[in-house]
C-alpha cells in the first residue's frame, strides 16, 4: 500500500471531572481534551483518521515546579510538530513506515532539544493512532485484522532484534477479546467508604463515588492502588482497603501503582518488605499480580536499582510505565531486572505488538518466571480515545486493564447531543443511557466487572459512527488562559 497525510485539523474541548482526581503529584480536575484530524490518502482512497488524548497534568512530565499552562503548551508543541513531520514525510510505502518516518524525526528533535521521550512520544502516538484510524476505514477492515495482517508493512525487528522474522499473526491473539475485566483506579483521595465522603463533596450524578460503591453497583474484582511514597501512610490505607474489600470481594485481585513516588529501591523494598509480614495484608498479598514503577524514571533504570532487583529474592513483579517512553524502552528494563512494561496508546500500537512478541519469547525461554504486559488508562473518555484503546487492548489480548476515566468523568455529558447519541446508537454495549435528576448521558456499562466490547471490536478502530466534532474548538480559536490559574 502507499499511504500519506494531506491535510490535518486539531481541535479542543474542555472537561472537568465530577471529582479531583489525585495521582503522583497530580490534582486534576480539568483537562483539555484534544482531537488530531488526518485527511490521508490510502492507496489513491481519501480517508478521514481521527485520534483524541487529555492532556492530563504530571504524567508526560513530573516537573512538580512546572505551571500546568506550560505543560500543556509542550504537549500542544509536541503533537503540532508530529503532525508536521508526518505531512513533511510524504508518501510512504505502507503505515509503519510513515510511523517510523515521524518517530524518528521527533526522537531526533527530542533529542536535540532536550525533550523527554515520553513527552515527545505523545505527538506521535496520536499520529500513528489517526494513521491507522484512515487506513482502517478507507479498507473497511477492523483493527484486529489489520494489526494481524500484513498490509500496515509492521517490523518487529525494529524494536526487539530478537523478533527477525516475526509476524504479527503470530504474536497476536487469532480473534480480539470481547470482554474486558475493569480494574477499578482506586486513587489517593478516593473515598473508600460513602461515610468518607465529606456531605459538601457527595455527588448527586447518580454514579457510584465511593470504592464500597464501586463495587456494589459495578461489580468490579480488579483493582489499581495509587500508594503515594509515604511508607506509613500508603500501608494504613492498603489495610483499609484491604479491610473493606475483604468483606465484599473476596476474590479481588490487586496491582499497585507506585507513580515514581518512591525515592529508591530499598526504601520500596522496605515498604513491600513490611507489607509481607503485616497479617492484616496477607489476602491482599496473595492478590497481588505486579507492581507498577514505583520509582522516579530519572533513576528507574540507574546501575542501584538494578542491583536491587538482581539481588533481592522473591521479590514482587514490577514493570515500567513511565520510564517507557521509546521503543527501547521495555529491552532496557528487561535488561535491569523488571518484568515487563505497561500498554498506553499515548506510548504506542506498534510497539506494544511487538513488546507482546517479545515478552511471549521471553516467557517461553523461562517459564517459571512472571513477564507482564498490562493495560493502563489516562482517564480515556469517549467518543475516540476509549474506545481506541479498548480495540488495542482487545487485539492485544489482554484481559483486565486500568480503566478510570468513566469513574472520574459523569459519562459523555461533557459532549453534544449527537456525539452522545451516536455513541448509544452505536455502541449500544459498551454505554447505556445513565439518568439521574440533574440530567442524562451515555455511560460506560459494567456489569459483573466487565466492559463489552463487540461493538467496538467490530469497528474500523474502535468507533463506528462518522463522528463529526460539533462542541470542539479549532485548536487557533481555544483559549488556554483558564489554566494559568492552575
Amino acid at each position: 500500500m502507499s499511504v500519506r497525510v494531506v491535510d490535518h485539523a486539531l481541535w479542543v474541548r474542555d472537561i472537568r471531572t465530577r471529582m479531583p482526581f489525585r495521582y503522583g503529584i497530580a490534582a486534576m480536575t480539568r483537562v483539555p481534551h484534544l482531537v488530531v484530524e488526518l485527511e490521508l490518502e490510502a492507496d489513491g482512497r481519501r480517508a478521514r483518521g481521527l485520534a483524541a488524548e487529555s492532556l492530563v497534568p504530571k504524567w508526560f512530565t513530573k516537573d512538580p515546579n512546572s505551571p500546568y499552562a506550560d505543560d500543556i503548551r509542550d504537549m500542544l508543541a509536541q503533537i503540532e510538530g508530529a503532525v508536521a513531520a508526518a505531512r513533511v514525510a510524504g508518501g510512504q510505502a505502507s503505515a509503519f513506515a510513515l510511523w517510523r518516518r515521524v518517530y524518528e524525526a521527533r526522537a531526533e528533535e527530542a533529542g536535540n532539544s532536550g525533550t523527554p521521550g515520553l513527552l515527545a512520544n505523545l505527538g506521535t502516538s496520536l499520529v500513528e493512532r489517526a494513521l491507522l484510524d484512515g487506513v482502517c476505514r478507507s479498507r473497511g477492515q477492523t483493527l484486529a485484522d489489520a494489526l494481524r495482517g500484513d498490509g500496515l508493512g509492521f517490523e518487529a525487528d525494529y524494536f526487539h532484534v530478537s523478533l527477525r522474522g516475526a509476524v504479527p499473526d503470530r504474536i497476536l491473539p487469532r480473534q480480539p477479546l470481547r470482554t474486558l475485566q475493569a480494574r477499578h483506579t482506586v486513587g489517593l483521595g478516593d473515598p473508600l467508604t460513602e461515610v468518607d465522603i465529606p456531605e459538601e463533596e457527595r455527588l448527586a450524578d447518580g454514579l457510584p463515588q465511593s470504592l464500597e460503591a464501586v463495587v456494589r453497583v459495578y461489580g468490579v474484582r480488579w483493582f489499581k492502588i495509587k500508594i503515594g511514597g509515604q511508607a506509613e501512610e500508603d500501608l494504613d490505607r492498603l489495610r483499609q482497603i484491604a479491610t473493606l474489600l475483604d468483606g465484599s470481594r473476596s476474590d479481588a485481585r490487586y496491582t499497585l501503582d507506585g507513580n515514581e513516588q518512591y525515592l529508591d529501591f530499598g526504601t520500596f523494598r522496605t515498604f513491600w518488605e513490611t507489607l509481607a509480614r503485616d497479617p492484616a495484608l496477607q489476602a491482599f498479598r496473595g492478590g497481588l499480580e505486579f507492581i507498577e514503577q514505583p520509582l522516579h524514571r530519572d533513576i528507574a533504570l540507574d546501575s542501584e536499582t538494578t542491583e536491587v532487583l538482581r539481588t533481592w529474592e522473591d521479590h514482587p513483579p514490577v514493570i515500567i510505565d513511565e520510564s517507557d517512553g521509546d521503543v527501547g524502552g521495555l529491552g532496557q528494563a528487561l535488561a535491569n531486572g523488571y518484568q515487563g512494561t505497561s500498554h498506553k496508546n499515548c506510548k504506542g500500537v506498534f510497539k506494544s505488538v511487538a513488546n507482546l512478541g517479545r515478552l511471549q519469547q521471553l516467557r517461553d525461554e523461562n517459564p517459571d518466571r512472571v513477564y507482564v504486559l498490562s493495560g493502563e488508562d489516562l482517564t480515556n473518555v469517549g467518543p475516540v480515545a476509549l474506545l481506541q484503546d479498548l480495540a488495542v487492548l482487545a487485539s492485544l489480548g489482554i484481559p483486565h486493564a486500568e480503566r478510570n476515566g468513566h469513574h472520574y468523568f459523569t459519562g459523555l455529558s461533557m459532549h453534544v447531543d449527537s456525539i452522545q447519541q451516536a455513541m448509544l446508537d452505536h455502541h449500544g454495549d459498551l454505554y447505556r443511557h445513565h439518568v439521574w435528576p440533574g440530567g442524562t448521558a451515555p455511560a460506560v456499562a459494567i456489569d459483573d466487572g466487565q466492559i463489552q466490547l463487540g461493538s467496538v471490536v467490530a469497528a474500523p478502530f474502535g468507533y463506528g459512527p462518522a463522528l463529526d466534532l460539533d462542541g470542539f474548538d479549532p485548536l487557533a480559536d481555544w483559549d488556554a488562559s483558564a489554566y494559568r490559574e492552575d
